[in-house]
């Protein structure tokens, strides 16, 4: 095999467009999340502390939402929890234990609510 036809094992360039995290191509073949209707869903309140260094977290989880509307969703919590928050990989947080507040408002909203873990 002349030099020339050999395949690359190991490259040490950089890529530009990175790795999307949903469907794992480059570039990206998923289409864009669209949102389902608040009665179709059911979202899964849970608290959680470990590895976050003792801090509680509540973290609402089973989100089909677009990106937009979950970040207006996660915007309303934190307004009504009175604290923070985030938005990671189609879950969000809110800091503190606030599941019972938080299941009151989303189901004013018309979200279905099952609790998870203690």
């Amino acid at each position: 095999m002349q030099r020339d036809e050999r395949p690359i094992v190991y490259s040490s360039t950089w890529e530009e467009n990175p790795v999307c995290p949903r469907c794992g191509k480059n570039p990206c073949v998923c289409q864009q999340k669209i949102s389902l209707p608040p009665p179709r869903q059911t979202l899964t309140i849970r608290r959680e502390v470990k590895g976050r260094g003792g801090k509680t977290v509540t973290t609402i989880s089973n989100i089909i939402l677009s990106e937009q509307d979950i970040k207006h969703l996660a915007k309303s919590l934190k307004k009504v929890c009175g604290t923070g928050g985030t938005v990671k990989l189609q879950t969000i947080e809110i800091q503190g234990d606030f599941r019972e507040k938080i299941a009151v408002y989303l189901q004013k909203q018309g979200y279905k609510i099952k609790f998870s873990g203690g």
